[in-house]
């Protein structure tokens, strides 16, 4: 069994998060990724810290297992050279500069494209490659503003928030990776490669799409609700004796096994709580019940009996909790890789598993540049001597 993407090689121009997570997924699954980064500084996510691990950041260390690290500055002839004979090699190319970024290097795909018809050219900004606000720099914080999804993360009071995790990034980046694949099925048909533009701003919208719908069908602008959910009850944090509880009890069947696991088969009776559509009508009244029974009793006792039940439940973990888990680790979502000067390090595994093929075996981040002798060597051909000569002008490093 090989790796899934294995034999086909990407080009990572990418920085930060969004690209790097795509290519990272890329990497996961086989495929050859030759980051290119600036001599000197290298990716900006290089600087994101602390902390460090052997005087590297760690959130650098998590996004860039088992890809290549060629060093080559943009800002020069040859070094712009060296891209594009490297564009003529590869199946897909990844970047997240500001639209028009790449074609003012060269770059674009106005001008890659014809040294290389199979290539697929992913582009991943923040609000795309056209309309009227295509040209604004954005992050994920900005995004998750501009999206509408802030406006809706938050309090009960009201008070929004920045999720807590960079989904704006990291959808962006799963998107893209969606894309790369979509254009991979056409040049099976076509043999042509394409521009494939993702942008933040519609892929963070595309995954709202429940909360769309909902505004679209009632015509009421949703606000922050904490952990509940507008649309169904109950579905969101408990407070218990000792912590945080989440149930979800999404239908009627659910409901019904719910009321008996908490030993209050008497709520089924109760004609506001007959149906979903009755528990979101009568949620003031329903919660405050739920709330009391479960400060009743610690998480662990709530875990155990709603998930005998069938109810899907956990207590609210933080990442130390994650991590320890027996069943991520059964599921290998932490494998452990060496690194020169960080040493053993765990990185985020595979998520998806395929029984006819398998993950590559990760490796740990490249220091900036180690690979750009081999790159250089095994794709253009070049001579040690050349190679040296290079790295003396500070073409490469």
């Amino acid at each position: 069994m090989h790796p899934p993407l294995e034999g086909l090689t990407v080009l990572d121009f990418s920085h930060a998060l969004a690209g790097p997570y795509c290519t990272m997924l890329l990497a996961a699954y086989g495929a050859r990724v030759i980051k290119i980064e600036s001599p000197g500084q290298g990716d900006v996510g290089r600087s994101w810290g602390p902390p460090f691990q052997g005087g590297e950041a760690s959130y650098f260390l998590g996004l860039h297992s088992s890809k290549q690290s060629l060093a080559v500055d943009l800002k020069q002839p040859e070094g712009l050279d060296i891209c594009r004979r490297l564009a003529a090699h590869a199946d897909i190319l990844i970047e997240n500069f500001r639209p028009g970024t790449m074609n003012r290097l060269g770059l674009g795909y106005a001008s890659v494209a014809p040294l290389n018809r199979r290539l697929i050219y992913v582009s991943i900004s923040g609000y795309g490659q056209t309309g009227p606000r295509s040209n604004e720099a954005s992050m994920d914080l900005v995004t998750q503003a501009s999206a509408g999804l802030m406006s809706i993360t938050g309090t009960l009071a009201g008070e929004t928030v920045r999720s807590g995790h960079s989904v704006a990034d990291v959808t962006a980046g799963m998107f893209a990776l969606i894309g790369a694949m979509l254009a991979l099925e056409a040049r099976h048909r076509t043999g042509e490669g394409q521009f494939v533009d993702v942008s933040m701003l519609d892929t963070l919208m595309s995954t709202m799409a429940p909360s769309f719908a909902y505004y679209l069908g009632s015509g009421i602008i949703p606000a922050p609700m904490g952990t509940r959910f507008a649309t169904i009850v109950p579905y969101r944090n408990f407070t218990c004796s000792d912590r945080e509880v989440t149930i979800a009890v999404a239908s009627d069947k659910l409901w019904e096994s719910f009321c008996h696991a908490i030993s209050r088969p008497d709520l089924l009776d109760d004609q506001r709580y007959r149906s979903n559509r009755l528990r979101v009508e009568h949620r003031g009244e329903l919660e405050p019940l739920l709330e009391e029974m479960f400060r009743g009793q610690t998480a662990a006792h709530w875990v155990e009996v709603l998930g005998r039940a069938g109810i899907p439940c956990s207590p609210v973990r933080n990442l130390r909790e994650v991590v320890e888990d027996e069943h991520v680790q059964a599921r290998d979502m932490l494998p452990e890789v060496e690194h020169p000067t960080a040493g053993r390090i765990r990185v985020t595994g595979a998520p998806v598993k395929l029984s006819q093929s398998h993950a590559g075996v990760p490796t740990a981040a490249r220091r900036l540049g180690e690979d750009s002798t081999a790159v250089l060597s095994e794709f253009l051909r070049m001579d040690q001597q050349e190679i040296e000569r290079l790295r003396q002008a500070g073409v490469i490093a």
